[in-house]
């Protein structure tokens, strides 16, 4: 019957019994998947993950700098990940390098917010953030905080 029709015979179900097939134009079914495909792909959105180093000894108008390169890669729909590197003894520094994620975390919280709060991980400070404003729905900013105090002993009496 394909045959006389011009077209393709296409088993769809092959473990079913008896085995389920289909005539039609095997060209035309490729080229209909095809498009599909492409159509899925163009729907899908790709998030870039931008990466911008700091110190903690960097000046205020790098900074400035730097925060601007920040706040356009948010409007741009990508993510930025700041890292603070510390070297040697700067690691003592912690706590200027919470201030100034902190700060960074203000200037730009209109059109991003806090993914993954600053994080301690070796001689790196690390804060992600993603576009979007804090106010959307379902969006949660992640609150920042410095190093914890160590802890106050009781007075013995």
């Amino acid at each position: 019957m394909a045959r006389d029709r011009g077209l393709d015979l296409m088993e769809v179900s092959p473990n079913a019994s008896p085995p389920v097939c289909k005539i039609t134009d095997y060209g035309k079914f490729k080229y209909e998947k095809k498009k599909k495909e492409q159509q899925a792909r163009k729907k899908q959105t790709v998030i870039k993950v931008k990466e911008v180093q700091l110190r903690p000894q960097t000046e205020q108008h790098d900074l400035d700098y730097k925060f601007r390169n920040v706040r356009t890669f948010l409007e741009e729909g990508d993510k930025a990940k700041i890292t603070i590197m510390f070297r040697g003894r700067e690691i003592t520094y912690v706590d200027q390098g919470y201030k100034i994620m902190k700060e960074l975390a203000e200037i730009v919280k209109d059109v991003g917010m806090v993914e993954a709060p600053p994080k301690l991980e070796g001689k790196k400070l690390i804060m992600v953030l993603a576009p979007g404003q804090a106010g959307k729905k379902g969006a949660v900013a992640a609150p920042i905080s410095g190093p914890k105090p160590p802890p106050i002993p009781k007075p013995k009496a």
